[in-house]
């Protein structure tokens, strides 16, 4: 087999177009990730119904598998800069497919949730070497332009599983959801065995790898996360939610004495000295922060407050990864050209004014008002992602590409999380004052002054970001340009 595939790569990197195909590999696993993400949600209350369970418990099932990919992201790219991308991609597929697999039969929620993390494992594989394995293989001038397509397949399959959920729901059953993945990953696994190049293996990698640093990173984070998740349930003053933020901090404290001790450390802390690479991440963390606000609290206002139809709701929320969609690729081939820095604070101030425009709607507003507001979302984010993507991938060396390709993914899940949470936080905060002053029919107004005020913090998120972004003008790339 090992041979079979070695020959096959081989022909196949004699090809021109050899470089598009190392993409289409790891555009199976980008597209397959996000696909999974979008299609376990609309699953959850048919899965809560089936396993005779509740929501409060059936929200493990997502929020594991966050936890675990967030907490180990670092740790595998780690593990591909040691041993080879090659080799853990594959074998991020591997996992996935194992975890679907157990996922289709778990007999009950603990089980499921367990195979989550069997997943939410090969996942974290695949996200931390996708974009190393890009930078590794495309020319410099090329980057920005392959990253934005990168972004056009997330769009993909960020569109494909709510509407793939819902057909193998009303045709099968909740177990189809994972079966699906199984095909997938098998296809992928193939792809990257026989197109991906060999690996460059660093001797004795087995002595480098940074345990200990791992495990309290892990912990800092699950600590930190579960605050962030529960915080508003709990009550953010309460002693569990204090508790578990000292917790983080200890860990974090703990984790940056380790890495300052050992010879390998499993994060060098000098990328957090080199100025393009973590302005881009801060922002690409705030980024999120703004995007998630809107996606947690847009269908709750569409249903609730402007009484749409489901087919309404879904163009609605269609119209941002629609956009995405067209905008990424092009935005990546303007920024191989003129740099990351006009199209990163453009879009973020994009960003800004589309969630503004969110802040400022009113019950009863107009559809096309409504869909203006995500459509400058849409295209912020097409434009502000794929440049920022391909300054933080070029702002370090290739020895590090796959530890810096996890940081930017574990950026990027902060920026969902402490979205997701404080939108949540701000909202439930100001509809409950207003309500305890307030009769029934003070509901609608309470409603919107939170969702409002929600509104307006993430706008601030984006702002902060572009303030942040601006920080980048006249940086120099490690590869020179």
């Amino acid at each position: 087999m090992e041979r079979l595939t070695a020959s096959v790569q081989y022909k196949l990197s004699q090809l021109s177009y050899y470089r598009w195909l190392i993409f289409g590999a790891v555009s199976v696993g980008t597209f397959m990730s996000t696909m999974t993400s979008s299609i376990v949600n609309v699953a959850l209350p048919t899965i809560t119904a089936a396993l005779n369970t509740d929501v409060q418990t059936v929200q493990w099932v997502v929020t594991a598998f966050l936890l675990m990919i967030t907490s180990i992201l670092p740790l595998a790219g780690r593990l591909g800069d040691l041993f080879g991308r090659r080799k853990v991609f594959g074998l991020g597929f591997i996992g996935f497919i194992t975890g679907s697999a157990l996922c289709s039969i778990a007999p009950s929620i603990s089980a499921l949730i367990g195979a989550r993390l069997i997943q939410a494992c090969g996942s974290a594989a695949l996200m931390s070497n996708s974009f190393a394995i890009i930078t590794d293989n495309f020319p410099k001038e090329e980057r920005g332009r392959v990253l934005g397509t990168i972004g056009a397949v997330v769009a993909i399959g960020t569109m494909t599983g709510p509407a793939l959920g819902g057909i193998l729901l009303a045709t099968l059953d909740w177990h189809a959801v994972f079966y699906v993945n199984i095909p997938l990953g098998l296809l992928g696994y193939l792809a990257a065995r026989c197109i991906l190049p060999p690996d460059h293996i660093q001797e004795n990698g087995t002595k480098d790898i940074d345990y200990r640093g791992a495990f309290y990173f892990a912990l800092m984070m699950c600590s930190f996360l579960v605050a962030l998740n529960f915080g508003t349930k709990w009550g953010w003053l309460s002693y569990r939610i204090i508790g578990l933020f000292s917790l983080s901090a200890v860990f974090f404290k703990v984790f940056i004495w380790q890495e300052k001790r050992v010879q390998h450390p499993m994060l060098e802390l000098a990328l957090f000295f080199n100025k393009p690479f973590i302005m881009g991440n801060i922002s690409g963390t705030l980024s999120f922060m703004a995007l998630f606000s809107n996606i947690i609290l847009l269908p709750f206002f569409l249903q609730d407050i402007q009484h749409m139809a489901p087919a309404q709701i879904g163009f609605i929320m269609s119209v941002y990864s629609l956009l995405m969609f067209a905008i990424a690729p092009l935005s990546g081939i303007i920024s191989d050209k003129i740099g990351p820095y006009i199209l990163t604070t453009t879009g973020l101030g994009i960003i800004a004014f589309g969630t503004y425009l969110c802040a400022d709607l009113k019950s009863g507003a107009v559809f096309w008002d409504i869909v203006l507001a995500q459509a400058f979302i849409g295209i912020g984010n097409g434009l502000f992602q794929s440049p920022n993507n391909s300054s933080v991938m070029s702002a370090v060396e290739p020895s590090q590409m796959g530890v810096a390709g996890g940081i930017n993914a574990v950026g990027r899940n902060l920026g969902m999380v402490c979205g997701t949470a404080l939108g949540v936080a701000i909202f439930e905060h100001q509809r409950q004052a207003i309500l305890a002053g307030a009769n029934n029919s003070g509901s609608i107004a309470a409603f919107m002054t939170g969702y409002h005020d929600a509104m307006l913090a993430a706008a601030g998120y984006a702002v902060l970001a572009l303030l942040v972004s601006l920080s980048r003008k006249g940086y120099v790339r490690v590869d020179g340009k």
